[in-house]
């Protein structure tokens, strides 16, 4: 186990460690669209193992990685403290047959290097799921021109989110470190702009990429 700084510690704490249903269940989807079979399962930025709970048909053994060990990590997971910004982490080449960083990229300093330590951690032939707020829906492009910041980039939101990515970055950089068959989904869920609620379903649907909150890129790394 690695030492973690105490200010790194107290940011990670700030996402409260989860991501929210919406984002574990596109994760989930993607795998399954993609027949991938089930082996080592490394959950990168895995903050209480929500994601466990989604992909455990996935998993012939779960991977947790993360700053902090949060209450509610699932006993079956094998915890691997580290900062997320300190590369390279502290697990071995090719560790994983699925590595998932799901709402991690946006709390870092140098996404590219994260999204190569990604590759690094994947066997070839292995899934990469990353998922990150989507800038350019309805809401964030609003918020966008009204207050001059993404809806997820707000006050609020920092010091825990600091890299806006969106969606070109994504399947640029996903071309840059060479991975295969990479596609771009929605988690077809997006809130309302002024309210708590949430676009209808049917909504959504039709048009994903400006009614979802989250964004979700999926490739797998070249072998086997």
């Amino acid at each position: 186990m690695s030492a973690v700084d105490p200010a790194v510690a107290a940011r990670a704490q700030l996402s409260a460690g989860t991501s929210g249903e919406p984002v574990y269940a596109a994760v989930r989807a993607a795998l399954v669209a993609t027949g991938a079979a089930p082996g080592v399962l490394v959950d990168v930025g895995a903050g209480s193992g929500g994601l466990w709970g989604y992909l455990r048909q996935f998993a012939s053994e779960y991977v947790a990685v993360d700053a902090v060990r949060y209450d509610g990590l699932p006993e079956a997971a094998r915890f691997v403290q580290a900062d997320l910004d300190r590369l390279p982490l502290p697990l071995p080449d090719s560790s994983g047959d699925i590595v998932v960083a799901a709402e991690v990229i946006e709390h870092l300093e140098n996404p590219r290097a994260f999204f190569r330590e990604l590759v690094r951690l994947a066997r070839p032939g292995a899934w990469i799921v990353l998922t990150t707020p989507n800038q350019t829906s309805f809401l964030s492009i609003l918020a966008l021109v009204v207050k001059r910041r993404f809806v997820a980039f707000g006050d609020t939101s920092y010091p825990a989110h600091l890299t806006a990515l969106l969606p070109v970055d994504l399947t640029r950089i996903a071309a840059e470190v060479g991975l295969e068959s990479a596609r771009l989904d929605w988690t077809r869920k997006g809130r309302i702009p002024g309210t708590a609620a949430h676009w209808p379903r049917w909504v959504s649907g039709v048009a994903p990429r400006l009614f979802s909150d989250n964004v979700l890129l999926i490739g797998r790394k070249p072998g086997r």
